[in-house]
This record gives C-alpha cells, structure tokens and sequence, in this order.
C-alpha cells in the first residue's frame, strides 16, 4: 500500500482555473464557487461515485482558481493506487462535478460562462477539461506538520 495513502496523506493542487475557457467550452468565472466551496467533498476516481479516494480538507478560491487540499482515505487500496500513480507522475489531472446554479452563453466565443456552481465533488483524473487543472503536491503527514 501506498505510504501517503497508508498515512492517511495529503494533496494539494487547483480543481478549476477561473476565467479560462476548458476543452469542453464552459469557463468557470471567478467567484462562480462563492464562500461555500468548503471541506468534506468527496475526492473521487475518475468522476466514480462508487470510488471514492479521500476528501477535501479546504477548498478555496484564489486569483487562480479552486484551490484544494485533500486527504487521502487511510488504509483505501483505490486511494493507495491514486497516491502511487501521482507520486509516478502517471496522475496528475484534477476535475470537479457541480450543479449549475447561474451560467450564461457567450455566443460571440461559444462558450458556457459558469457564474455559480455547487461543488459536488472533485476528482482525481487522467484527462482533465481544463488542461490546467493539476496536482501540485502530495506529501504524507509527517511531511506537511514538518513544512
């Protein structure tokens, strides 16, 4: 099993990059995720309902996007084979599910602006939407309380 995994360890990286149109058309707007974004969302495999990973600890808007910090499920042989496949460098995609609550058409560009969405969960995957949306560090408990 995987150490991050084992430890009950932890990722960080950005789920949603505001104001950059993704591969499907849809933008995600700054502030479309409002104060609520929040911790206990579930951390998926691949969008699976039924593979759950983990779950966020924070998530946040910043200047970038959402921001998230996750904990990986302790003792999960999925999460074990989502923390090793990141360490590899094999899986370093993030995505995110929603409900739409305010979006509008840019029918100049073609594109879906989402205004306000419900986070719903965000998933660890292969090929993101946004191709910008990534991990950006992974680091086991004894590791982050040290930082």
């Amino acid at each position: 099993m995987d150490r991050a995994a084992a430890a009950g360890g932890r990722l960080a990286g950005y789920a949603a990059i505001s104001d950059i149109p993704d591969r499907g058309g849809d933008i995600v707007r700054r502030g479309a995720f409002g104060a609520g974004a929040g911790a206990g969302i579930p951390l998926l495999w691949q969008h699976g309902a039924d593979r759950p990973v983990g779950r966020l600890l924070r998530a946040e808007e910043d200047r970038r996007g959402l921001r998230i910090l996750a904990q990986f499920a302790a003792g999960s042989r999925g999460a074990a084979e989502a923390a090793a496949l990141v360490r590899g460098g094999a899986l370093t995609g993030l995505s995110f599910g929603y409900r739409t609550r305010k979006a509008r058409r840019d029918r100049v560009r073609g594109l879906r602006e989402l205004l306000s969405v419900e986070l719903v969960e965000v998933s660890l995957v292969t090929f993101p939407m946004q191709p910008l949306a990534r991990v950006v560090g992974l680091f086991e408990e004894e590791e982050r309380e040290n930082a």
